[in-house]
């Protein structure tokens, strides 16, 4: 069962001790979006059009598929993404100081493959992310999977490096930060940190 910890101070965000991970979901965390997973009816070939939100908690039913149009537009993304600031602000100061330190920071997203990719990294760099020691990892390429199991394979692929003794996750949807604290079971020695982001910006740490 999670419950909520009170935020600790932004110092705590941009320490580094031992080498660690730090992971970044990117829409509703860093960016509010609005592009649209469309579902589509194999049969009928109506359309659903999803939120971000709403698509981390579908599940497609056996005449339905996804449809990434507008999810994999870099234009859409680069026009439209508007930066939740007190977040992109965090992400600023971690990636400056992780990197200095020899740790990580990686996104991890819901989405797949994009159209343009340079398009696509122009957009975090338009708004100060340095994104040249910043990897991007596309759970939404494993479209068998639901989002948080798909985000699960691609935290324990860096986990069994073993060269991380802290791994901490800031993202907006609570299943994604289940699926990264249930790994505790199979790496103890390993500190994890879950952060729950709201569309202001504020992370509220959870626990199980």
């Amino acid at each position: 069962m999670c419950y909520n910890i009170p935020m600790e101070s932004f110092k705590q965000y941009i320490y580094e001790g031992n080498k660690g991970l730090t992971i970044f979901d990117i829409d509703d965390t860093m960016f509010k979006t609005k592009a649209k997973v469309l579902v589509r009816n194999k049969n009928t070939g109506q359309v659903r059009e999803l939120s971000p939100q709403e698509y981390n908690n579908y599940k497609l039913q056996k005449d339905e598929e996804w449809d990434y149009r507008e999810f994999k537009s870099a234009k859409v993304f680069f026009k439209t993404a508007t930066p939740i600031a007190r977040m992109v602000e965090k992400a600023k100061a971690i990636i400056k100081n992780a990197t200095a330190k020899g740790s990580k920071v990686i996104i991890v997203t819901a989405r797949a493959d994009m159209d343009n990719r340079d398009l696509f990294i122009k957009t975090f760099e338009a708004h100060g992310i340095p994104m040249k020691n910043v990897y991007v990892e596309r759970a939404g390429n494993m479209s068998n999977k639901s989002s948080a199991a798909a985000k699960q394979v691609i935290f324990k692929k860096y986990l069994e490096t073993g060269e991380y003794a802290r791994v901490r996750l800031f993202d907006d949807h609570m299943e994604n930060l289940k699926a990264l604290l249930e790994l505790k079971r199979d790496y103890p020695n390993v500190d994890f940190q879950a952060y729950q982001a709201d569309l202001k910006g504020s992370v509220k740490r959870i626990k199980n």
